[in-house]
């Protein structure tokens, strides 16, 4: 099967319009279609037709995956330079919303929550061609003013880099 990558994502959310506002505002995605009971939400640069569902449920019930059950853990969006990501790490930090980064090596990566503290992670994908072994097995403390430093404020990440511009 040729599958190309993940199209879309449908969340279960205590309150559409928030969760909505929450996206828009923080990572800039844009409503495409609304209702009181959902939202389809696309990211800045998708050619996607959303790449966000989100389908309220009310306040009345909550989650355990994760703790004792099993469950989504996050979803990631990639964004084409470290410099993007530096913008998104501003602005889920004044939002509230950062709970975390990480150098994986052959990715950068913030950790963040949602309002329903759903964790969603934003990434810079290192380019091919600067991968190497030390860096594959690299799992540490992010450090994202020496990764600009070492790599460019807007050195395109590796998928970045593949795909077609949207625009």
């Amino acid at each position: 099967m040729p599958i190309r990558g993940l199209n879309h994502a449908v969340l279960w959310v205590r309150d559409a319009a928030r969760s909505a506002a929450f996206y828009v505002d923080v990572l800039g995605f844009r409503v495409v279609h609304q209702t009181p009971e959902l939202a389809f939400l696309q990211a800045p640069e998708s050619a996607n037709d959303h790449d966000l569902g989100l389908f309220q449920i009310g306040d009345a019930t909550g989650s355990r995956a994760g703790r004792g059950e099993v469950g989504l853990y996050h979803l990631a969006w990639e964004v084409p330079t470290l410099g993007d990501l530096r913008t998104c790490a501003q602005s889920l930090e004044a939002a509230g919303a950062l709970v975390g980064s990480r150098d994986h090596g052959t990715t950068k990566a913030l950790y963040a929550k949602d309002p329903d503290g759903l964790e969603f992670e934003v990434c810079w994908l290192v380019p091919h061609e600067r991968l190497t072994e030390q860096s594959r097995s690299q799992n540490g403390p992010l450090d994202l003013d020496a990764e600009i430093t070492a790599y460019g404020e807007q050195t395109l990440g590796a998928c970045a880099r593949l795909a077609p511009d949207p625009r």
